[in-house]
């Protein structure tokens, strides 16, 4: 199997593979300091059939509020899914930062599919949340997106160990990552994150933690 530190090897994981290769992530030796992840979800961009959509003007209203959240939190880089709406999340704490928004196209979101199997989006989520095999036609495994997820995760923990990194997403991909190291994340976790959620996830020798920051205004 690839080493878990490497580029995301271009197979698609059987669930067996997967959970051999999630537990080996998750119960690696040797010392680490804590590496901190700020783990974003992009705020709300009003839906079309183009990826690159951008925010709304609530969307940018809560990107600011994002900046205002995390600009005191000593961050060092910043990570960003290629599509607009994740990358227009995080400029605002860029730029009071004076950071880069780096581009990590693993970031993506998960591609669902195409067809009838996807008319009904949430069941067709639900459905892949309890397979990590199965896929829609043209789609992404469960197994196969959360790989690479947390190969970004395991990759830049390697490089920047110690530090505090921004990772801005998508949901679906978020929770899959997250999951990796709280198995009780599902289906009903990933339902019920809002545009934007944050959520901190703290990885150092002994294991992970993972902390929910964003509060959602009523």
């Amino acid at each position: 199997m690839c080493g878990f530190f490497k580029v995301l090897c271009p197979i698609v994981l059987a669930a067996g593979e997967l959970n051999r290769w999630a537990a080996r992530v998750v119960g690696a030796t040797g010392y680490h300091p804590m590496t901190v992840f700020y783990l974003i979800r992009h705020a709300y961009a009003d839906w079309t059939p183009d990826e690159q959509r951008p925010l709304s003007s609530k969307g940018q209203e809560d990107a600011q509020r994002v900046a205002d959240m995390l600009c005191n939190s000593p961050i060092t880089r910043i990570y960003s899914s290629p599509f607009q709406r994740a990358r227009q999340t995080v400029s605002p704490l860029a730029d009071r930062l004076g950071l880069l928004v780096h581009n990590e196209p693993e970031l993506r979101e998960r591609k669902l599919g195409d067809g009838p199997s996807v008319n009904d989006f949430f069941a067709a989520v639900k459905q892949t949340w309890r397979d990590l095999s199965n896929t829609h036609p043209s789609g992404e495994t469960t197994a196969a997106a959360q790989w690479r997820g947390v190969a970004v995760v395991q990759r830049l923990r390697e490089q920047y160990s110690g530090e505090h990194l921004v990772l801005s997403t998508h949901g679906n991909l978020m929770a899959l990552v997250l999951q990796l190291y709280d198995p009780r994340i599902d289906y009903v976790f990933w339902k019920a994150l809002t545009m934007p959620d944050v959520y901190e996830l703290q990885m150092e020798s002994g294991g992970a933690s993972i902390t929910r920051l964003w509060q959602s205004q009523g």
